[in-house]
């Protein structure tokens, strides 16, 4: 359903996923705030989106997503193209701020999926309505003219723009041709690989991040946070800072000591030169090897074995992994008495709007969140921890702030992927598995509220707590195993944990193919023609087959190199990925070709899906070789690039593809996608290179 907005400009506005009739949650257009027009419909919508087009023909939706990297902007702006018959440099994608309704939930590769239809759905109501404001402008039937580089043409020549349209379009409410969005076979915009719509203005330093914004009276701000996970401020000397030049406020939050200053240099000095004791955090006397033990004695039996079955079985440990986004967490607040407006990246503004109107002790009416581009998420700005902080610190030191948490307070301090321990066992007779069982333990939370999380410190019940069993959706029902199960535990720790790209899919399933060249190599069978011959779907099938074509899987290879491969399938998509690796010197072993195929239905930008696929390559190099982070008496080792060793481009892939199937159903998922085929298929590529069996990730840690 579409609906007209009273506006001088064509407005449209459409609840995606309500059957509802309401237009009620939107934010204004820019026609609407500057002057008496308001929304005509009102009631209860679940998402909603706001197309407009302007006199100065421009095509603007405010997007309810954030852009963190993935590319969404130009994905939605391609579908809005795609349905005018717009230039795609005339369609503008800027970012929804947090609304009192609607979903505007950024995460679970969800984003293009849900946007597909409604968005193309809008546009083509807009494109209908502009024809026939043509149409009667110039007295034809609108049947007979068509639309192109954001206009309406005639068939003498004459042309319109949608600017030029857009007032009269705006009046129009039964439009005199088809609404419906195109069939797949006329799409010109979609499915063609395109660079991305703010390409320019990243490199060039037109595009905005948080730490970019100049807000009337911001000023830098940093916090001095414990050596430890939830340690606590005993006394601080404060005098020697206060006294520093530059320095505008010292104040006491939850995690430490905040120092707001005149730049962020007289900032990091000034907390330097704080003098501080701390309480030990709940976990101080806990380190990894503990951590570990605690996690394998969690994890819940997986039962007797059929009789008769011969048993391939391994266990598996996975590290915690910073998320570690290339630019930090930066919030900037400006609390008031009766007010407050925050601007930061986040994938849940809404959410984060309730929170800090909760910690600051005002209605959420009073809060305004503004959505800002981030430099990479991969999860972590599903929290708002530094906008709740920040919203703190202004309100105690009395003016707004430009909250950053360095590189060393995010991974000591900040979410990170909760380490786990997998016990796996693959039952086989007569040439073929019977039965496959996984079990698991992970690393959950044991404090209650985002909101004490968020503000640096923890509530904790107990310390450390090991919790019952449950059940577990086990991943290798991708292939026909017989009798498949899967059960959980967990380990409750006092420490920030958040989801991770890929979240349990991506130890899970690198475990669990793991286990599948272990179950082929058991029964004489190479790993292609093991997987071909018990993978359900004919898709996976189909994407497997494009790697081992493709990467030229067999071929012969040195001695310390191998190939490896893996599957995956979630989000209604589907991957496979090839790897070859040199790990002549197990210690620094290089992947030195990476080549993957995804379906995932209708790939609205194949460029940007290749650069997700590649993205989710790097992450498999890092997690599974290098890249982890250690606990060692209750603080987190890690604290920057130089020790959390993500990969870097000595260690990426020196030649990668990425073959996208062709598909028009609609768009699956892709943003995670690409995690746990990329990990197995790296950790299968080292055990086939070193002959060992790799149980312990990252494996150089």
């Amino acid at each position: 359903m579409v609906y007209s907005l009273a506006a001088s400009t064509l407005t449209l506005a459409a609840p995606v996923g309500c059957d509802t009739s309401s237009a009620e949650g939107a934010e204004p257009t820019a026609a609407e705030a500057h002057g008496p027009s308001r929304v005509l419909m009102t009631g209860a919508d679940e998402e909603m989106l706001v197309l407009e087009v302007t006199a100065a023909n421009k095509v603007v939706l405010r997007l309810p997503r954030v852009e963190v990297g993935q590319g969404i902007t130009t994905a939605v702006a391609m579908m809005i193209a795609e349905e005018l018959d717009a230039r795609l440099a005339d369609v503008d994608i800027p970012l929804a701020e947090a609304r009192t309704k609607g979903n505007q939930y950024t995460g679970g590769s969800s984003s293009v999926s849900s946007l597909y239809g409604p968005a193309r759905a809008l546009a083509a109501t807009a494109r209908a309505r502009l024809v026939t404001a043509a149409a009667r402008r110039w007295h034809l039937p609108a049947r007979r003219l068509r639309t192109r580089d954001t206009m309406v043409v005639a068939p003498d020549g004459r042309t319109a723009t949608f600017g030029s349209l857009t007032a009269a379009a705006a009046r129009i409410h039964r439009p005199d041709v088809s609404s419906r969005p195109k069939p797949a076979s006329e799409h010109k915009v979609i499915g063609r690989p395109t660079g991305r719509i703010d390409a320019r203005d990243i490199v060039t330093g037109k595009a905005k991040y948080a730490g970019d914004l100049e807000v009337a009276g911001a000023k830098p701000t940093v916090v001095a946070r414990p050596p430890t996970l939830g340690g606590r401020l005993v006394s601080v000397d404060d005098r020697a800072a206060r006294a520093m030049p530059g320095v505008h406020a010292v104040v006491k939050v939850a995690g430490g000591v905040a120092v707001v200053a005149e730049s962020f240099h007289h900032a990091f000095k000034a907390r330097d030169a704080l003098r501080i004791t701390w309480r030990p955090g709940p976990l101080a006397s806990l380190s990894d090897a503990a951590i570990r033990s605690r996690l394998r004695a969690a994890v819940p039996s997986v039962g007797a074995p059929p009789r008769g079955s011969a048993q391939v079985e391994g266990e598996f440990e996975f590290a915690f992994v910073s998320h570690a986004p290339m630019e930090v967490l930066t919030a900037v607040a400006d609390v008031r008495a009766d007010r407050a407006e925050i601007w930061f990246s986040s994938q849940t503004p809404m959410d984060a709007r309730e929170s800090i109107a909760s910690a600051i002790g005002l209605p959420k009416s009073k809060v305004r969140v503004h959505v800002v581009r981030g430099g990479g998420s991969f999860g972590r700005r599903l929290n708002h921890d530094a906008a709740i902080e920040a919203a703190l610190i202004s309100k105690a030191a009395r003016r707004p702030v430009k909250l950053m948490w360095s590189r060393g307070d995010d991974i000591r301090h900040g979410r990170m992927r909760g380490a786990s321990h997998h016990r796996i066992r693959a039952s086989h007779a007569w040439g073929r598995v019977v039965a496959f069982s996984h079990a698991m333990a992970s690393v959950s939370e044991s404090y209650e509220g985002q909101g004490l999380a968020a503000q640096g410190g923890v509530a904790v019940r107990g310390g450390v707590t090991t919790v019952a069993a449950g059940p577990l959706p086990s991943d290798s029902g991708l292939y026909n195993f017989g009798r498949v199960s899967g059960s959980s535990g967990s380990v409750e720790l006092a420490m920030p944990l958040g989801a991770w790209r890929s979240v349990d899919s991506g130890t899970m399933r690198t475990a669990e193919e793991i286990i599948v060249d272990e179950v082929a190599a058991e029964l004489g069978k190479d790993p292609v023609v093991f997987r071909r011959g018990t993978l359900r779907n004919k898709a996976v099938k189909a994407v497997l087959d494009k790697v081992a074509t493709a990467g030229n899987w067999g071929r012969p290879l040195p001695s310390g190199q191998a190939q490896g491969v893996a599957v995956h399938e979630e989000y209604g998509s589907c991957v496979a990925c090839l790897v070859e690796i040199d790990a002549t010197d197990p210690k620094n072993p290089r992947v030195t070709k990476v080549v993957m195929a995804a379906d995932v239905g209708t790939a609205v930008n194949p460029r940007g899906l290749e650069a997700q696929l590649m993205g989710t390559a790097v992450d498999g190099i890092s997690t599974v070789l290098r890249a982890g982070l250690h606990i060692d008496r209750g603080a987190v080792r890690e604290g920057s690039f130089a020790d959390f060793r993500y990969a870097r481009q000595q260690h990426s892939p020196l030649r990668f593809e990425a073959h996208i199937m062709p598909s028009r159903r609609e768009p699956g998922g892709a943003g995670e996608l690409g995690v746990p085929a990329a990990a197995g298929a790296v950790a299968n590529a080292y055990a086939r290179a070193t002959r060992t069996r790799p149980r312990r990730f990252p494996i150089n840690f």
